[in-house]
C-alpha cells in the first residue's frame, strides 16, 4: 500500500468513524471507486486505534469519571447509585452484546459481508432505522439520566454496526435516541460506548494479524492511524456541536443517496460488488471446488469426485 493511499484511508476513518455514515462503507467504497485493492477488515480494526485514541483523549474526565464510578459501585449503597457508577455499567453491560455477537459471525463479517451490495442495503437501512428515531422518538433525557438498562438497549443496537455499512455510531446513536436521548447524549453515550469494543476489535485484529503488520503494512497502518487520530478528533468536536443545534437528517439523507448510488452502479454493472478483495479471501463454495479446472492432477480428480459424491 502506497503511503498516499494510508493517508487517504486515514482522512477517511477519522472523517466518518464518529459521524454516523459508517467508516467501514466509506473504507470499502472508496477504494472500489478509485481501484484500489480492499484495504481488509484487520488493516480497519487496527487504524481504529487513531480514533479511538481521539476518544479517550475528548472524553478523558467522562471516562475517568466513569471507571472511578465503576470499581467505587462495588462497595454498594451510595457509591452504586451515582451518574459516574451508573455510566460505567451501562457501557460495561453494553459492550457484552457486540462481543458475543462479534464472536459468532467473525468470519462472515471478514468476508461475505463485505460485499458492496450488503454495503449499499445496510447504509439505506440504517439511514431508514436512523429517520425513524429521529421522528419518532422522546429526545427528552440527558447524559445524566443514563440508567443501566440503558446500556443493554445501545448495546443490542451497537450489534448491528456488525454488518459493514451500518455504521457503529450510526447504530448506537439509533439507538440513544429511540432510549429518549437527546441528540447530544445519545452521542456521547456513544463515543464513550466504543471505547471497550473498538480497543478489543483492534487488538484482536492486530495479534491475529500481527505478521502483516510488522512486514509491508506496518508504515502505512502507522501513517494511516496518526490522520484517523487528527481527523478524528476533530470530527468529534464538530459532530458534538452540530447535533446540539440540528437534526441527523442530513446523516439519513446522504446514507440513503450514497447506498442508491453504489447499487446503481453495480446494477448496471459499472462496480463489481467485491471489487478489490482478493479472490484468495473468499470462502469458496462447493459448486466453486467442483468447477475447478486444474482437475487434470490426479489427487484433485480424486477430490473432485469425492465432491460430486457428496453433493448428490
Amino acid at each position: 500500500m502506497a503511503l498516499i493511499q494510508a493517508i487517504i484511508l486515514g482522512i477517511i476513518q477519522g472523517l466518518t468513524e464518529f459521524i454516523p455514515i459508517s467508516s467501514t462503507a466509506h473504507l470499502r467504497i472508496v477504494p472500489a471507486l478509485l481501484g484500489w485493492q480492499d484495504p481488509g477488515s484487520a488493516f480497519t480494526a487496527v487504524i481504529q486505534l487513531g480514533t479511538l485514541a481521539a476518544v479517550l483523549i475528548y472524553f478523558r474526565q467522562d471516562l475517568s469519571a466513569a471507571i472511578k464510578g465503576w470499581v467505587a459501585s462495588f462497595k454498594g449503597g451510595e457509591a452504586a447509585q451515582t451518574h459516574e457508577a451508573k455510566m460505567g455499567w451501562a457501557v460495561f453491560i453494553g459492550t457484552i452484546p457486540i462481543v458475543i455477537f462479534g464472536f459468532a459471525f467473525r468470519h462472515m463479517i471478514e468476508n461475505q459481508l463485505r460485499s458492496l451490495v450488503v454495503i449499499g442495503w445496510s447504509l439505506i437501512g440504517m439511514a431508514i432505522l436512523l429517520a425513524i428515531a429521529e421522528f419518532g422518538a422522546k429526545h427528552t433525557r440527558k447524559i445524566e439520566d443514563v440508567q443501566k438498562k440503558d446500556g443493554l438497549i445501545v448495546g443490542l443496537f451497537q450489534c448491528i454496526a456488525l454488518i459493514p455499512g451500518a455504521s457503529r455510531s450510526g447504530s448506537t446513536i439509533t439507538g440513544g435516541l429511540f432510549a429518549g436521548f437527546n441528540r447530544s447524549a445519545a452521542a456521547r453515550f456513544s463515543f464513550l460506548l466504543s471505547v471497550p469494543s473498538v480497543f478489543a476489535a483492534a487488538m484482536l485484529e492486530l495479534v491475529k494479524e500481527l505478521h502483516a503488520f510488522t512486514g509491508s503494512l506496518l508504515m502505512p497502518a502507522i501513517v494511516a492511524t496518526i490522520f484517523a487520530f487528527v481527523v478524528g478528533y476533530w470530527s468529534i468536536g464538530f459532530l458534538m456541536k452540530f447535533l446540539q443545534t440540528q437534526s441527523v437528517m442530513a446523516f439519513v439523507i446522504y446514507r440513503v443517496v450514497l447506498g442508491a448510488l453504489i447499487l446503481f452502479l453495480i446494477a448496471r454493472g459499472s462496480l463489481d460488488p467485491m471489487a478489490g478483495i482478493p479472490k484468495e479471501s473468499t470462502i469458496p463454495t462447493t459448486t466453486s471446488v467442483m468447477r475447478m479446472t486444474t482437475s487434470n492432477t490426479p489427487a484433485l480428480t480424486a477430490l473432485h469426485g469425492i465432491i460430486r459424491s457428496r453433493a448428490r
